[in-house]
């Protein structure tokens, strides 16, 4: 197959543990041919998506964390449904431009292109919001912009978390415990004083032991999942906050619920998805590039990334 990555310059990828890095080796391995191309280089030209992307390879025995590991030949443009897969892998943050893009993804599925995931499926699950979806799974949540119902919700439950709903990484982040004297700065700061929703959550102290990333993939989870233990003194398990990643066989419960989260979310064109659990409750879903590939196949041999690929080669057959 000739499959497409629409994802962040090569250069910027630290591809020793970049999940999209590890899928386009499987998939190599595999005998498909690979072409990268940026999200600035989707256009619609007199009704056909066009990509401009560049076929790569991929250097055989290169160091990861040092040396070039891809050459590339000379640009090309193509008509997006031309290739026999296209994986979406641009980071967020999800702005405008991104929201852009998944239109033209969706325009191009309707031409024949086969998108994972799919342009309308990133847009209508946004990764914070769609856990609204899935209630009896989650802690007390409320998303709203009036800095009186955040400051209700502080009072009702004590000690909770709150964050803006286009972060990643851990960014914005803040834990509101019963006393907090900086509480209304925090508030106005991320709700830019009543002009921006936000989401804040009952906090989970089950985050001590960890932010459990669950792979979902062809809507089955994966055997294991990462939990991304916090520093001493912090709140956030994020791997990018300077979390920890452990990987451990999935529980009994976590196994349930993603089943029944993936069985809901895979159909309607959501090939990986990434939950985010603390104890038993499901924080964030994430359907714009979910990670963790590398370290849970580093530390338990499970080949996830060779997982996708089969998962993406009948994905693709079967579109």
């Amino acid at each position: 197959m000739q499959i497409l990555f629409i994802l962040d310059p090569l250069p910027e990828l630290k591809a020793y543990k970049d999940s999209s890095v590890a899928m386009m080796r499987a998939l190599a391995s595999r005998g498909h041919q690979l072409h990268v191309a940026l999200m600035p280089d989707l256009y619609l030209d007199e009704g056909r998506v066009m990509a401009a992307g560049r076929r790569i390879e991929l250097v055989a025995g290169a160091d990861l964390k040092g040396q070039a590991w891809w050459s590339e030949q000379p640009r090309h443009e193509r008509p997006v449904a031309e290739f026999d897969a296209v994986v979406m892998r641009k980071d967020p943050p999800f702005d405008m431009e991104y929201l852009y893009a998944t239109h033209l993804l969706e325009r191009a599925q309707a031409e024949g292109a086969r998108v994972f995931n799919g342009g309308a499926a990133i847009r209508n699950h946004p990764e914070k919001l769609a856990i609204a979806e899935f209630p009896e799974f989650t802690a007390p949540t409320l998303v709203t912009r009036s800095l009186e119902r955040l400051k209700a919700f502080h009072q009702r439950h004590g000690d909770i978390v709150v964050k803006p709903l286009d972060g990643m990484g851990g960014t914005g982040i803040f834990r509101l415990q019963p006393v907090e004297a900086n509480r209304g700065a925090i508030l106005e700061m991320l709700t830019d004083y009543g002009q921006r929703s936000i989401m804040a959550q009952r906090y989970i102290p089950e985050i001590s032991r960890g932010d459990k990333r669950v792979l979902i993939i062809a809507g089955q989870p994966i055997p294991h999942v990462l939990a991304r233990i916090p520093l001493a003194g912090e709140t956030r398990g994020n791997l990018a906050a300077g979390g920890s990643g452990v990987a451990q066989p999935i529980a009994e419960h976590d196994k349930r619920v993603a089943e029944a989260i993936g069985a809901r979310l895979a159909p309607r064109g959501l090939l990986l998805i990434g939950l985010d659990m603390i104890g038993d409750y499901v924080t964030e879903i994430n359907v714009t590039s979910p990670t963790c590939f590398v370290e849970i196949t580093e530390q338990t041999g499970f080949d996830v990334a060779g997982h996708f690929a089969a998962a993406l080669e009948a994905a693709a057959s079967a579109s």
